[in-house]
């Protein structure tokens, strides 16, 4: 057997034994719901849920490791930051503050992440989206 195929041997044995590390992709069930009006509820389930809710929609690639590893990470941080079903567990200084924030990640274009987007259209915001999502933060705050 020559190098190149031990080598490509090896990584296929490697990948599959990665397959084997467990994933957690149970989404605890929802607590509480954030009241926001209809069209601002659209665009957040949209493009904001499968990370900061417990209504997660695992893509294909996230059963896949190490893909699925990521995934499992980001979706953990995005809800220990920010979760919308989850909503009354936070105080109400906080619940603005986490509208007031998440707007200005929109505004800088930091959310939806620029990975998560090509993968995810239907997650990109146009103006109209932002403006909504501006003109309900400005009420918040």
């Amino acid at each position: 057997m020559h190098t190149r195929s031990k080598i490509l041997a090896a990584l296929g044995v490697a990948l599959l034994a990665m397959q084997a590390v467990p994933v957690n992709r149970e989404n605890p069930p929802v607590e509480s719901e954030i009241p926001a009006p209809q069209e601002v509820r659209e665009i957040l389930e949209r493009a904001c849920y499968d990370c900061h809710s417990n209504q997660s929609r695992w893509p294909w690639y996230g059963y896949i490791a190490p893909a699925s590893w990521l995934v499992e990470y980001d979706i953990e941080e995005a809800r220990d930051h920010m979760n919308f079903s989850e909503w009354d567990s936070y105080d109400e200084d906080e619940q603005i503050d986490m509208i007031e924030e998440a707007w200005e990640e929109v505004l800088d274009e930091e959310m939806p992440p620029f990975f998560y987007l090509p993968l995810h259209p239907s997650a990109r915001l146009n103006e109209n989206d932002r403006a909504i999502l501006r003109d309900w933060a400005d009420e918040a705050g």
